[in-house]
């Protein structure tokens, strides 16, 4: 079932993302070459704390960590660990904050010291395409207007695009209907209403779009060992366009 927040619950989503979004600029500041994600993974576990907030993955069928951590070739949910990052990983980071019942969920990725130019080309069109996919979060838009604008864009500057996960709705609990995905054919799929929360998270790769499973059955990885970057925002679909509940560059 999908349904549309009110008011009261877009404001609570907000609140959240406050938090989530303040965490994200902590973290950007840590990201060195020396630093585990396991050690992210804490402060970002404490930080939410110190802010009245849960770290909603948690638990979350099972899933142990307070974040996920995917560097270079893992496509998304990657356990932090306590191996140091190196000079030139990339690494995602992607949290859900729980604020007073009210849920934000957004991923980043960094780059870890000196970056190849190849791999600074990927982060950038990566989140390039994520703001491509917004532009279509619009009121009578469709969910497939979404995933071509991503599509097209991506394949156009040589990458790939991840099919084996996808954005989704969200709240009150992490993963709701509808399904977002990152590919896909205009003007097909479900149309978009006003007061629809989603996420729209593109991963897209170096190589081909396929994944593995790791044997913990939480991490996918690329089955050809090309990185894979991810950049996602949560979005309110508004009569005057989407809404950027996690956007990091507002005041």
């Amino acid at each position: 079932m999908i349904t549309r927040k009110s008011d009261r619950e877009i404001a609570q989503m907000q609140a959240a993302a406050d938090v989530l979004v303040a965490c994200h600029k902590e973290i950007a500041k840590m990201i060195k070459p020396g630093i585990t994600t396991m050690e992210i993974d804490a402060f970002a576990e404490e930080f939410m704390r110190k802010h009245g907030a849960t770290p909603e993955q948690k638990g979350y069928n099972g899933y142990p960590y307070a974040t996920c951590a995917s560097i270079n070739d893992e496509i998304c949910h990657g356990f932090p660990r306590d191996e140091q990052l190196k000079d030139g990983d990339i690494v995602t980071i992607d949290m859900v904050v729980n604020l007073n019942g009210g849920l934000a969920d957004s991923a980043w990725t960094y780059a870890v010291g000196n970056v190849d130019e190849a791999g600074l080309r990927l982060m950038e069109v990566t989140k390039k395409s994520l703001y491509k996919g917004i532009e279509q979060a619009q009121v009578g838009n469709r969910i497939g207007d979404i995933g071509h604008a991503i599509q097209t864009y991506a394949e156009g500057e040589g990458f790939s695009v991840v099919r084996d996960f996808t954005g989704h709705g969200i709240g009150p609990t992490i993963h709701e209907d509808p399904h977002v995905p990152h590919f896909g054919l205009p003007n097909k799929g479900l149309r978009l209403k006003e007061g629809m929360v989603i996420t729209i998270e593109p991963m897209i790769n170096e190589g081909t779009w396929e994944s593995q499973m790791d044997t913990n059955n939480w991490t996918a990885r690329t089955i050809d060992k090309s990185r894979s970057a991810q950049y996602e925002h949560q979005i309110v679909i508004t009569k005057d366009g989407p809404l950027i509940l996690t956007d990091q560059d507002k005041e």
